[in-house]
């Protein structure tokens, strides 16, 4: 049951059989007990079954501890990177996050030997995470906030203030569009807002860095798809911001921002209720998942390493939000736990 379970979740469009036995084996498994549930996951662990071979579980044990080696060794050169820009220490208002942006990069690119793309990604978010600030600052255009800063960073202030209509355009021009929703206190339609959202967040970002990061000989047929959106930016870039929206709603709200995938929903022209809209939310994760499946398979120019990304990309997503946002509401527990698997060993027996 629970590999029917993660096999609907392969799914395409318009594969009912496969939609039947994710609603079939969800049921079942949420009616069981939990102490079948759990006997129930350990059975499908190859530790716990009677014939397991211990030399193949120790050799199984030595290579995951090699793995978290090698990915800690990854942190410690992008940590060293890191104090060694001085940002962290000399801008303190800026989103010191380098050990979430790490676990990101891990969780798109996880191969060992992919190391360099880890360490691209990581910097690529951290720096991603300090221009955000800049643009808020753009967008509420506070004075006081620029007058306030040293010699230095008002350079940095009109360096972005010049440049950003250059850089990134489309990517740019939404999440400016975004932004700007946000701190004006508008509320646009649902369809402006999914038109818009998927492309504004750092998905599209990751996903344009992985490509060049990962794949050796470029192709002008891959970066015209790159350029004009292909499916495969789109869809996990719209998983991220879905999860992400599903996640952050509430505490948004508290804030007083609008720019949310139900804020439009329930406080827009639809007028719905939280529960239908994130109903409706999720059911549209569970769909731009199957367009990924099916976008995945299907032919295009790009390389089966940078098709997996892009699904790693949704994957990590929906790890991520599902355990609170990580930076203003995180699940402490799950976040440690998360954490643990870069950090901590596994024993022998």
């Amino acid at each position: 049951m629970l590999s029917l379970y993660e096999a609907s979740y392969f799914s395409f469009e318009g594969e009912s059989l496969l939609d039947e036995g994710l609603a079939f084996s969800t049921i079942y498994l949420k009616n069981l007990s939990g102490a079948n549930v759990t006997k129930g996951l350990a059975e499908q662990a190859y530790s716990k079954r009677p014939d397991a071979n211990q030399v193949l579980l120790e050799i199984a044990k030595r290579d995951f501890n090699k793995v978290q080696c090698t990915l800690q060794r990854d942190l410690k050169e992008v940590s060293r990177w890191w104090v060694d820009m001085g940002l962290a220490k000399k801008l303190s208002f800026i989103r010191d996050r380098l050990m979430e942006c790490f676990f990101w990069s891990v969780g798109i690119v996880s191969e060992p030997q992919q190391r360099h793309v880890r360490k691209g990604l990581t910097k690529v978010a951290a720096l991603f995470l300090m221009a955000f600030h800049y643009v808020l600052m753009l967008l509420r255009w506070d004075i006081k906030a620029v007058e306030n800063l040293p010699d230095y960073m008002k350079l940095c202030f009109l360096a972005l203030y010049n440049t950003v209509n250059e850089m990134w355009a489309d990517l740019c021009k939404a999440f400016l569009k975004e932004t700007t929703w946000r701190y004006n206190k508008q509320i646009p339609t649902f369809e402006e807002y999914i038109d818009t959202a998927w492309i504004s967040v750092s998905g599209v970002v990751f996903l344009l860095h992985t490509y060049f990061l990962l794949t050796p000989k470029i192709t002008k047929q891959a970066l015209e798809c790159l350029e004009n959106h292909h499916n495969l930016l789109r869809w996990p870039s719209l998983i991220f911001r879905l999860c992400n929206d599903l996640s952050t709603f509430e505490a948004e709200v508290q804030r007083g921002e609008t720019a949310n995938s139900i804020s439009c929903m329930t406080r827009g022209s639809m007028n719905v209720s939280e529960e239908f809209a994130r109903e409706y939310i999720s059911n549209m994760v569970q769909n731009s998942w199957k367009k990924l499946n099916k976008d995945g398979a299907s032919g295009s120019p790009f390389t089966e390493k940078f098709v997996q990304a892009a699904r790693n990309l949704a994957r990590i997503s929906q790890c991520v939000y599902q355990y609170g946002d990580w930076h203003g509401a995180p699940d402490t527990r799950a976040k440690n736990r998360i954490l643990s698997v870069i950090i901590d060993p596994i024993k022998g027996p």
